[in-house]
């Protein structure tokens, strides 16, 4: 397969899916489980391809590999495919997670199955293409088009306030994205060139820096999301469909901090040193903060979104610690986050398909029906709280250590998170599967079909196996992350400047 294009396989793969499903009339229900059936194969079969992508991956190369190159004009834009030690990550967990998706949605939608297929599959070749490009102008068509069928996923197939979180969804990541476009086209005119590999060696100004870092910021912080910009996050997830909901959590969040490894840090080095104090107060307000907003929710899903921007509050600290600890285990704590969240919003799916509420007060005592689903919720609960032996406890203990290295105070604040997780946390999961099973429309709820443990047993061996041997994660990424902090530090002594991470008043 080495002489194969196989980065460009696996993004527009998808595309011949959506083909095959667009040919297919749905005029009953074997035409409906045809379309189910292409979206489910072209799914695993893209996955399958991205396994090749790992099999030619060298671990050891910091650089881009399986570059492919094809087309420009006039040198603003140009199809630049590569991948390194952190995307290959991202390609992998969005195709692992895809025919989970589709299997999610099986049952659960039963209008417009052809449009909803289609729009997944090319959702999934908006997402893998951001984490493939190497060219500015391609990263950003990618990065702005998965709105789109997004905003469609929440709009048409949401709640019943589908049209408000699908509008506030789009204007909010839109809004911040505009701004990271006319960056892009200073950087053109700076530089000559939008090819990332030749900008991440550009010297940009030092006065550029600060007015590029803040356009790009604009967009990673929104896409992250990071406080105070969070709030279309709850409102997507709790309107947005299952599926929709864990590709959000699992993929859609990580492109703002993939961004903020691959532009932020690379490119603007001077400007991420000045501005990591900043980074930090916004990222243990968010900790704290949304951590005690989601023990006061009374929805599911809701309750897990806050978690999700707590979390993510834990990988803009590790990125900007510039240290090796903090970085790699910010990039761990996104590829376990994309599995946990992933499972958890699947099992919030479970029982949402039965009882069709998602209010917390609606449940209790689930254990006495469904002693398997009480088992593998609890242990993703776990998870999510940073379990030792579970891949939570990896990602999150390392942001921890590198924070701990450049100030005591942000890992000591930070560090409250995990004592807040694990109380909402815990006590979703006492509301919901504990206590005597009381409310007679429970005692009709039926254990995990085959269908269900076929796609929650996967995360869950992925989540205690990372948990138990992060090896391959770190490894895969360590060359990568190791050369972007040697850059960065490269630059800012060649810059005659060193990290003002005690000048922000929170952290002096």
């Amino acid at each position: 397969m080495s002489g194969l294009p196989l980065l460009t396989l696996t993004t527009f793969l998808p595309l011949a899916g959506v083909l095959f499903i667009a040919a297919i009339r749905p005029q009953d229900e074997a035409a409906i489980l045809n379309i189910r059936r292409v979206a489910l194969i072209t799914t695993v079969a893209t996955f399958l391809v991205s396994l090749g992508i790992l099999a030619g991956f060298d671990p050891k190369n910091p650089g881009f590999q399986l570059t492919e190159t094809a087309g420009w004009m006039g040198g603003f834009f140009a199809y630049r495919m590569g991948i390194d030690g952190i995307a290959i990550l991202f390609v992998l967990l969005t195709t692992f997670l895809m025919p989970f998706c589709i299997l999610a949605s099986w049952q659960s939608v039963q209008v417009r199955v052809k449009e909803y297929m289609i729009a997944f599959l090319v959702l999934e070749t908006l997402m893998v293409g951001v984490f493939c490009a190497t060219d500015l102008v391609l990263f950003y068509v990618f990065f702005e088009g998965g709105l789109i069928p997004m905003f469609l996923i929440i709009g048409v197939w949401g709640g019943k306030r589908r049209v408000y979180a699908s509008y506030k969804f789009f204007l909010y990541t839109l809004a911040g994205s505009v701004l990271m476009m006319v960056a892009i086209m200073a950087m053109y005119l700076s530089a000559g060139t939008t090819d990332i590999t030749v900008l991440v060696n550009k010297p940009f100004p030092l006065s550029m820096q600060w007015w590029l870092w803040f356009a790009f910021f604009a967009s990673f912080a929104v896409k992250m999301p990071m406080w105070p910009v969070h709030t279309w996050l709850p409102d997507a997830h709790v309107e947005a469909p299952t599926a929709g909901s864990v590709l959000l959590a699992a993929v859609l969040l990580k492109m703002g901090g993939y961004g903020f490894l691959r532009f932020s840090l690379p490119m603007f080095p001077n400007a991420s040193a000045d501005l990591a104090p900043f980074i930090f107060t916004l990222s243990v307000i968010a900790i704290v903060y949304t951590s005690l907003v989601a023990l006061v929710q009374e929805d599911m899903k809701k309750l897990i979104a806050y978690s999700s921007v707590a979390h993510m509050g834990y990988v803009t600290m590790g990125i900007f610690t510039l240290n090796t600890q903090g970085v790699q285990g910010a990039v761990f704590q996104m590829f376990s986050h994309g599995l946990v969240s992933g499972a958890l919003f699947l099992c919030v799916g479970v029982v949402y398909d039965r009882l069709h509420t998602r209010d917390i007060a609606a449940y209790g005592g689930l254990v006495n029906r469904m002693p398997v689903y009480a088992t593998l919720f609890l242990i993703f609960t776990l998870a999510n709280i940073g379990l030792p032996g579970t891949s939570g406890f990896i990602g999150e203990f390392l942001t921890l250590t590198g924070a701990f290295e450049v100030n005591t105070w942000v890992a000591a604040l930070a560090a409250l998170g995990v004592i807040l997780s694990s109380t909402y946390a815990l006590w979703l999961f006492r509301r919901v599967v504990w206590g005597a099973l009381t409310k007679p429309a429970l005692k009709a709820m039926v254990d995990l079909t085959p269908r269900e443990i076929a796609i929650l047993a996967p995360l869950l061996v992925l989540v205690i196996f990372f948990g138990v041997y992060p090896a391959p994660v770190l490894d895969a990424c360590a060359a990568s992350v190791e050369a972007i902090i040697r850059n960065y530090h490269a630059a800012i002594s060649a810059g005659g400047q060193t990290a003002a991470l005690g000048s922000f008043p929170l952290f002096r």
